[in-house]
């Protein structure tokens, strides 16, 4: 029967091998040399695995762990270490896993590079592992759980950059590779990084917080077992600390330090972490040994501060050659087992039962010595020492046996190390020679790209000195036409002054007119009123004489009378007498006044006379020296009117000059090799075109005008003359610069209609500048030629909607209105929402209900300000003047962008009618909250298009576009807000759902863990489906879009390559 120690020792190794021997030794009938080595390979992989990996809480012997490594450079991968851990009860012992997830550590470090490339087709079981173990909150279910997302993490790292090799070990040069030279690469590897050194910190904290720290826990085998992983995250992060640093170095060379400062706070936490357990770990007693670990500085580097990289000092971890095994501990294991990679009894059987249970060759496990009963004589004592000796000897020869099969597996495994050292060696040799070749490469570039440059520099030197000479030819036209302006100002307003003096002198001329006429009419009038008077006078005395000789023939006949009745009575006629002579002493005093008033009035007379003729003599005078002073001013005015005529057509001469000298530039330009590069659309040529053909029909106009009037319509002409010139001159370069987008035909053929346009614009200006030939000049070939263009512009525009003015307007008010109500409809049905699930629902999900629709109101108010915002914005670029005089014109003339803004404004609304569905379906429990996230960053995306199409043509200084951004931020928040409310919601939910396992048996487990891994397949597969049917979705999206819009046409039309 067997001692007791080896009873004890068979169930200690029963113990650690739970299960059998994994059967992945393939049995063939014919097996020749290759297959025995390949299944002598196989076995001694299962056995170092089974080893390695065991129940016993202490921790992995280094010798098994080697063996393990070398076996994944044997055959360039980890497919034997998968096969024979996929067969072990790993969910089932939380001991067994930690030592799995340690040996897998030192295979991701050390083993080939395929490893990694293996293994991750085994990711989802690891982190469904890690999930399971996750719900342990003490001991190594949680320890596993922390290190199976630390080896996860390290997959995905190294997966998604492939220049860091397992072991992170990476000089300068090819740190800098791996970021291309690009900050953005570099950004994203930093952020990695943090991401990495996170996992590693959680590890170390998480074991530090398992033991017991006031006990020396570092010396006993269970706490060696959690120890003896930390030596490969001190590895790991000794090194992720030292690229951190030098790549927050490089990023704060290239961009501003506030975009950095989150990733400065990230390190100074994880610095302080890694230094306090740093420090924590060299006082461990187990780690004096096996590492040498390296101290961190009191203070983080400065990275604002360049110069401070120099001070840097990458930590180095030194990991003694005679101890770097844990091995060596005294009580990692009680029974000296002896390694079975050589086996000591050559017997098939007995080296079977050593690789299960180790070598017991120095002990007899049968011994029958004890149950002899019978007496022994000196023979048989003396036999008895001669076997005791015997066995001492065997003994001594079996230790010597054992410690040279020790010795020759530490030389084999010295050789395997110096044979990794040359093979690195040479690696690293050919990798010099590399990057000496690649040096060599880079400096030739550098050289031809100095040579290009220096020529590049040469042609800047040149550009900026036509540019410099360009400039001074504009500045000298721009102070000519200034001259010209201000000349032409100057002559308006002396014309004004002439006409004003005219205007004065004739206004003198008809006031002289006028008192002269008013004293013909005075002396006129006088000398009628004294003809009439002195016929009156005559009048009178003509009747006082006739009187006088009545009344002498009176007196005669009266003395005749008397005469004869003298003797009837002397006293009657003497009475009659006295009457008579009384009344002639009367008349004859009358007579005598009157005589005296005949010779005052015509003294009066005689003077009105003289004073008439003085009157007649000086308005003569007058009148004479106003006809001079008039014929004067006439005779100025008359020079004042051909020097005004002279300069008038001086200004029109200088006008047509300048638009000549303005048509030859542009002309210049077409041969310029620096307006090669200037390129322009057939959408701007066509409105320059329109625009030089309206200015024709004016440019005909004011010269009729002028040769009808050259007195008032000569301001009109210089004007349209100038504007003319700048219009066909645009015309012209924008023609050229039209070319250069356009097939070589096309370009050819609208290079020669712009080269003619530039022609008939100078034969033109040239008949007007002659005055004979102006009446004669006729700008229908000119006109011509620019129709010409403009129907070869038309031929190059894209094809869009083909829409009238008024119909394109409308239709933008239109989809802006119906968005507008959209949004308005959306709120309102959000709202009507929140009510019934107030009044139905309770508990958590009223609380998610309310939180989802309070997110989705705030979101459709945001897109009501944003829409108010695009439409004051779209008045605010119409009245600035940036295109046609209305609203409806401006629409057309860009209607590209038009229908931008049309496009946009139906897929905000449309979006905003799609979420208030996927809402109604979430709070009813009908629909996915997967639905609601997706309609919401549609949203978003569909508000920036909005966006972009409003503020294209807007002024960058408005202050509409300065809201219309702002509340584009808005609705950026509001879409974050829902999508995080919905995912909290969904999480919130999904918590009452926890997974117990208490109650359910291994086979069961092992069941649902199948059922789990086929469901995890069969999504998989559905993903990747989904995935390239979104991508044709996209596909098709975008050449149904290009179709509306016109691209393909486009380019057929222009020719321009993507």
């Amino acid at each position: 029967m067997f001692q007791p120690t080896t009873m004890d020792r068979v169930k200690s190794s029963m113990q650690q091998v739970p299960n059998a021997i994994p059967k992945v030794i393939r049995r063939t009938g014919g097996a020749n040399s290759l297959e025995l080595e390949r299944e002598n390979f196989e076995r001694g992989q299962a056995v170092s695995i089974n080893k390695a990996i065991n129940t016993q809480e202490v921790a992995v012997k280094e010798k098994h762990a080697r063996t393990c490594i070398l076996g994944t450079h044997h055959e360039k991968g980890a497919h034997t270490f998968w096969a024979a851990v996929n067969r072990l009860p790993l969910s089932s012992n939380a001991v067994l896993c930690w030592k799995f997830c340690h040996v897998f550590h030192k295979l991701l470090r050390d083993g080939h590079p395929n490893v990694i490339k293996d293994s991750m087709r085994n990711k989802a079981d690891l982190a469904d592992m890690s999930r399971m173990w996750g719900h342990l909150s003490e001991g190594y279910g949680k320890l596993c759980s922390i290190y199976l997302k630390l080896l996860i993490t390290k997959m995905e790292f190294h997966i998604k950059n492939p220049r860091f090799p397992g072991n992170l070990q990476m000089s300068n040069r090819q740190l800098e590779e791996a970021g291309e030279n690009d900050v953005n690469n570099f950004f994203q590897l930093t952020v990695e990084m943090f991401d990495y050194l996170e996992c590693e910190l959680n590890l170390f904290l998480g074991v530090f917080n398992s033991l017991d720290m006031s006990r020396s826990v570092s010396v006993t085998a269970a706490g060696q077992c959690r120890l003896a992983p930390l030596i490969q995250v001190i590895l790991d992060s000794s090194h992720l600390y030292d690229y951190t640093v030098k790549l927050l170095f490089k990023l704060h060379s290239c961009l501003p330090a506030d975009t950095l400062q989150g990733h400065r706070d990230r390190f100074q936490e994880q610095f302080k972490k890694l230094k306090s357990l740093f420090y924590r770990s060299s006082n461990l007693q187990y780690f004096k040994r096996l590492i040498q670990i390296p101290q961190l500085p009191e203070n983080p580097p400065n990275f604002l501060r360049a110069s401070a990289l120099s001070e840097h000092i990458s930590p180095v971890v030194v990991i003694p050659a005679e101890s770097s095994s844990p091995e060596s501990e005294h009580v990692v294991e009680t029974d000296d087992l002896v390694d079975t990679d050589i086996p000591p009894l050559p017997a098939p059987s007995e080296t079977k039962f050593d690789d299960l249970f180790g070598t017991s060759a120095a002990i007899d496990p049968f011994n029958f010595n004890s149950q002899n009963g019978m007496r022994k004589d000196d023979k048989d004592h003396l036999i008895e020492q001669l076997t005791r000796e015997i066995q001492a000897l065997k003994e001594e020869l079996e230790s010597f046996r054992l410690e040279s099969g020790r010795l020759c597996q530490a030389l084999r495994g010295r050789v395997n190390e110096l044979e990794a050292e040359l093979a690195e060696q040479s690696h690293l040799r050919l990798q010099a020679v590399g990057e000496s070749e690649f040096l060599k490469a880079e400096l030739d570039d550098l050289r031809r790209v100095r040579e290009d440059t220096e020529k590049e520099q040469r042609s800047l030197t040149e550009i900026e000195r036509k540019a410099q000479a360009n400039e001074q030819r504009y500045t000298k036209l721009k102070e000519k036409y200034t001259e010209l302006v201000q000349s032409h100002a100057d002559l308006l307003r002396k014309n004004a002054e002439v006409t004003r003096q005219m205007t004065v002198a004739r206004a003198a001329q008809d006031e002289v007119e006028t008192v002269r006429r008013e004293m013909q009419e005075k002396v006129k009038t006088a000398k009628d009123a004294a003809d009439r008077q002195e016929r009156e006078q005559l009048k009178q005395l003509q009747e006082l004489q006739r009187e006088l000789m009545s009344s002498q023939v009176e007196l005669d006949s009266l003395k005749t009378t008397m005469a004869s009745s003298q003797q009837t009575s002397s006293e009657v006629l003497s009475s009659q007498l006295a009457v008579l002579e009384s009344e002639k002493a009367e008349l004859v005093q009358t007579l005598s006044k009157v005589e005296a008033e005949l010779e005052v009035q015509g003294e009066e007379l005689q003077r009105v006379h003289s004073s008439l003729a003085t009157e007649r003599e000086s308005g003569v005078k007058t009148a004479e020296a106003l006809q001079n002073q008039l014929n004067e001013k006439e005779s100025r005015e008359q020079a004042l009117e051909n020097q005004l005529v002279a300069s008038r057509w001086t200004s029109l001469q200088g006008a047509v000059e300048e638009a000549e000298r303005i048509i030859q530039d542009s002309l210049a330009q077409i041969d310029d090799p620096a307006h090669i590069s200037c390129t322009s659309s057939a959408d701007y040529l066509a409105s320059r075109c329109q625009a030089s053909l309206d200015y024709m029909e004016r440019l005909q106009c004011a010269t009729e005008a002028f040769l009808a009037d050259n007195t008032v319509a000569v301001t009109e002409l210089v004007r349209v003359v100038a504007q003319c010139g700048h219009l066909v001159g645009d015309t012209i370069v924008q023609g050229s610069a039209t070319s250069h987008m356009v097939p070589v035909e096309q370009a050819d053929a609208l290079t020669e209609s712009v080269k003619l346009c530039g022609a008939e614009a100078l034969a033109l200006l040239g008949h007007m500048k002659r005055q004979d030939g102006l009446a004669a000049a006729d700008n229908r070939k000119l006109r011509t030629a620019l129709e010409a263009i403009m129907a070869t512009a038309e031929k190059l525009r894209p094809r869009g909607l083909e829409l009238q003015q008024g119909e394109l307007g409308d239709l933008v008010e239109q989809e802006m209105a119906a968005t507008s109500a959209a949004v308005e409809s959306a709120a309102a049905r959000i709202e009507e929402m929140l009510n019934k699930s107030r009044a139905v629902d309770t508990g958590i999900k009223m609380e998610v209900n309310e939180r989802i629709l309070a997110s989705c109101t705030e979101l459709m108010q945001a897109i009501k300000a944003l829409v108010l915002s695009s439409k004051d914005l779209q008045k605010d670029i119409v009245e600035s003047g940036r295109g046609a005089a209305s609203m409806k014109e401006f629409y057309a003339k860009n209607s590209r962008w038009t229908e931008g803004l049309i496009s946009a404004s139906k897929a905000v609304g449309w979006g905003a009618t799609v979420m208030v569905d996927a809402a109604d379906l979430v709070v009813q429990g009908k629909g996915k909250f997967e639905e609601l996230m997706v309609c919401s960053r549609e949203i978003a995306a569909s508000t920036a298009q909005l966006v972009a199409a409003s503020k294209v043509k807007a002024d960058k200084d408005s202050s509409n576009l300065q809201r219309l951004q702002q509340a584009s931020r808005g609705v950026t928040q509001a879409t974050a807000a829902v999508v995080a409310s919905t995912k909290s919601g969904k999480s919130q939910i999904e918590e009452t759902e926890t997974m117990d396992f208490s109650s359910m048996t291994l086979t069961q487990i092992k069941r649902q863990e199948m059922d789990a891994q086929v469901l995890v397949l069969e999504l998989e597969t559905r993903l990747q489906k989904e995935r390239e049917r979104l991508g044709e979705l996209r596909k098709k999206h975008y050449e149904l879009a290009g179709a509306s819009e016109g691209w393909g046409e486009e380019e057929e039309g222009t020719g321009v390559s993507a």
